[in-house]
């Protein structure tokens, strides 16, 4: 009976730290791999530039198992865990710093770094917490929890921040200019591009930019050629009157063939001159609407005083496959870029401060979280009994091949399911919009996901892994077939389409909990937080080699035959599952 009261209060007490715990883990990762691409961009660095650098960033998170080790024998993970969220939380106050600095890209590029690498331990850190501070049984339960908590922080990172340094570079500059682009069949032709025909106007007194009217732009397909004359028309009055700065790419080379989306544009100027030496930046972009409706560049304009009265100009296109009128809003903002991001990292920077606080009191301490060797020796002989204890495990070699291809045909669909999504149906595809898929995905595809790894933590909290797991890889692999059945029919019904891909998305989630229960399990022993890093290592190389090769067999076979293939792909891991040995209580409520 105690036993019991003893477990029911340290499930009430893990729902006031695994939430927040994966909520800080996730908010870094998101910061330095998608927020950081948007400031950079924001601050007028080359798209060459941010691909190379930013990548690199990813580095810390491929190789952490090889330092997961240091993790798993000094100090205790509780330790690692405060101290990396002020490690990370001082970094990102380096950021913030750095920012006005005239080196900035430099400056923010060494303290993203220290991020990244604080974040990927952290991670190490928390993973291994979790399995010393929950039974076996509250590990399955809150399995699909601490996944929810983890996605709420991307979907943090991805859309709250954005939002927050849109609102403050709104409220720091000049009033923002807001255009509208509405799509209709009474326009099919590519328009005139006549810079001498604007009218500009002047108003000393008021600060402002002024803007073009309501844009209006045709569906349908136009001429590729007629496309990329307005295209390099508009590329070459902006380059020449220097609304570009010197980091932009020098020249841009528009791809097309055949027939494209038809196109639209604005165009914008300055109200009254700069101050001599002043240089006004408008940032031009997206900001609700149907997201069919797209910028061909992202839009950073330089105004000054050899500039402000000749307009600037921006250009949109629809997505070809477009059939019915809609709209888009997109807002040029010309505020204090440097200060709106320094406020935005300063206040993540703030909220890791109060996550240490937090988390110093509520993590509980669990008895078997001690260092595991202290002294040279001791730590050198750990380091490398970590590895060798790992691949010494009883069938490894089983283990390893179920790590490697339980997700054999998942890994392969989800690279082609976008593309499949959006190609036309003359090329076996859907043939729905760029603003249909992120709805597909980004809403219906996110709350069938969130749900099916709910459901399948309280599920294998209830009758253990070993129960579930035929029965969650069969949810992950079974709905792969409802992509052999849109690749067969191409039905034209969103809803179809939709109700299709939440039923894969909703088998994934609840199907994933068994992959990542048995990642856990397999990690049990002395070095659990090391070994859990190294089999994220071999999850990881699952997703990364099939995927690599995907889009090759694609083109190769169709994507009919295609989504055939990735239904035979998961065959493999339904073979290996007889050949694993799991411990039927593992994850199971024990009975008193």
């Amino acid at each position: 009976m105690e036993d019991s009261k003893e477990q029911a209060g340290g499930r009430t007490r893990a729902w006031l730290w695994v939430p927040s715990l994966y909520f800080a883990e996730g908010i870094p990762y998101v910061l330095v791999m998608t927020l950081s691409v948007i400031f950079y961009k924001r601050m007028g660095i080359s798209n060459a530039e941010i691909a190379l650098y930013t990548s690199w960033l990813y580095l810390p998170w491929v190789i952490k198992p090889f330092w997961s080790p240091v993790v798993d024998i000094l100090k205790t993970k509780r330790f690692w865990i405060l101290v990396m969220q002020l490690f990370v939380g001082a970094g990102l106050a380096g950021v913030a710093l750095t920012i006005p600095a005239s080196r900035f890209f430099q400056y923010t590029l060494a303290f993203f770094w220290l991020v990244a690498f604080g974040s990927a331990t952290h991670d190490i850190a928390a993973d291994g917490f979790y399995m010393l501070g929950l039974t076996k049984h509250d590990q399955a339960f809150f399995v699909g929890i601490r996944s929810t908590f983890y996605r709420l922080a991307m979907l943090t990172g991805q859309g709250l921040l954005v939002i927050l340094a849109g609102h403050f570079e709104a409220k720091t500059g000049l009033p923002p200019v807001e255009v509208e682009v509405v799509t209709t069949s009474a326009q099919p032709a590519v328009p005139a591009f006549s810079p001498g025909d604007i009218t500009l106007r002047s108003e000393p007194a008021t600060a402002c930019f002024f803007a073009g009217e309501r844009v209006t732009i045709g569906t349908g397909a136009v001429p590729a050629d007629s496309a990329i004359k307005l295209m390099e028309a508009v590329e070459q009055w902006n380059r020449e009157h220097g609304f570009y700065s010197g980091e932009e790419q020098p020249a841009l080379r528009w791809e097309m063939e055949g027939r494209t989306g038809n196109l639209g544009f604005t165009w914008f100027h300055l109200s009254r001159r700069p101050e001599e030496g002043e240089r006004i930046v408008l940032n031009f972009s997206f900001e609700r609407g149907d997201k069919s409706i797209a910028l061909l560049r992202n839009y950073r304009f330089e105004f000054d005083e050899t500039n402000w009265d000749v307009p600037a100009f921006a250009l949109f296109q629809a997505d070809p496959k477009l059939d019915r009128t809609t709209y888009a809003t997109f807002t040029g903002l010309s505020g204090n870029i440097r200060l709106a991001w320094s406020v935005v990292f300063g206040v993540i920077a703030v909220f890791f401060a109060l996550f240490f606080l937090y988390h110093r009191f509520i993590l509980p301490r669990p008895k078997e979280d001690v260092p595991r060797g202290n002294r040279e020796g001791e730590f050198l002989k750990e380091f490398l009994i970590i590895f060798a204890e790992f691949f010494a495990k009883k069938r490894i070699g089983v283990i390893l091949l179920f790590l490697l291809v339980y997700r054999l045909g998942e890994s392969q669909l989800v690279k082609m399911a976008s593309p499949f999504l959006l190609d036309p149906a003359e090329t076996g595809g859907i043939g729905l919009t760029t603003g249909d898929v992120g709805l597909i995905y980004g809403t219906i595809g996110i709350i069938a996901l969130t749900a099916g790894g709910i459901i399948g933590g309280i599920a294998a909290s209830g009758k253990g892994l070993r129960y579930w797991l035929w029965w969650m890889a069969i949810a992950m692999n079974l709905p792969n077939l409802v992509y052999v059945f849109l690749s067969q029919v191409q039905p034209s019904s969103l809803w179809v389409v939709g109700a299709s891909v939440a039923v894969e998305q909703f088998g994934y989630g609840f199907g994933f909990t068994a992959y990542m229960l048995y990642m856990i399990y397999v990690s049990e022993g002395r070095h659990k937080t090391a070994h859990f890093a190294i089999t994220t290592g071999f999850m990881a190389l699952g997703m990364m080699l099939p995927g690599m090769i995907s889009g090759w067999i694609q083109e190769m076979i169709g994507y009919q035959h295609f989504f055939i293939w990735v239904v035979c792909c998961t065959i493999p891991g339904f073979l290996i599952i007889p050949f694993l040995r799991i411990d039927p209580s593992f994850g199971r409520k024990e009975k008193k």
